[in-house]
């Protein structure tokens, strides 16, 4: 039972590491000796749990997605309005890409696509599937126009999110992705909120972004 404890140890340890790793380097340029010297391991103990480079990146992704369900799990079980839950989701993830290597990694992974075969599918359409389903919530709450269609919101939120935290990314090291985040929502608002319900709405997001942020 030690020895099984032990393993488990050191592979956390190895995708922890993998995760600093392709933060910084990306998946290309980032080698095995990398990932193992990030980890404090040898690349003999991450060829014992890993079997090759894509398989650890696979495990980051899966980390990252079992961290994004596990918080995505505690604001729904919140119990808030649709809406306000959804921008709850958008400011928490934001939030979380700033500060949490794993989730930085498991981004970075997702958006360098091409590079895994199959690509990886998984955590756009668990987004998909989770915008939509919520959408459909906004719909029936009245927070959102009747005649919306759910999933293909959600089908422009989600490329939409992802296009402005890679721009964030890029220009400011995500330094001002939450500004950015809120200023998607303000453009979004008008084309799926009742008019007479926008001024709520603006309310809503004021108080996860204040405006001067």
């Amino acid at each position: 039972m030690a020895q099984q404890v032990r393993a488990q140890i050191t592979r956390e340890r190895l995708i922890d590491g993998a995760a600093e790793a392709f933060t910084r380097l990306g998946y290309i340029s980032a080698t095995t000796t990398d990932i193992a010297r990030s980890a404090g391991a040898t690349r003999g103990a991450l060829y014992f749990h890993f079997q090759s480079k894509e398989e650890i990146a696979r495990a980051v992704v899966d980390k990252e997605q079992r961290l994004a369900v596990e918080s995505g799990t505690r604001i729904v079980d919140l119990g808030r309005p649709a809406l306000e839950t959804m921008l709850l989701l958008s400011v928490d993830l934001a939030e979380r890409m700033q500060v949490d290597p794993v989730v930085k990694a498991g981004i970075r992974l997702t958006t360098e696509n091409s590079n895994f075969d199959p690509p990886l599918r998984a955590p756009y359409e668990q987004w998909l599937a989770t915008f939509g389903a919520i959408a459909a919530v906004a719909v029936e709450q009245g927070d959102f126009r009747g005649d919306l269609d759910p999933a293909m919101f959600a089908r422009f939120l989600i490329p939409s999110y992802t296009g402005i935290q890679l721009v964030s990314d890029t220009f400011t090291g995500r330094a001002d992705l939450l500004p950015r985040i809120r200023e998607m929502w303000l453009f979004i608002f008008p084309a799926v909120v009742p008019a007479e319900r926008i001024e709520n709405a603006r309310a809503v997001l004021d108080g996860l972004i204040p405006e001067a942020l």
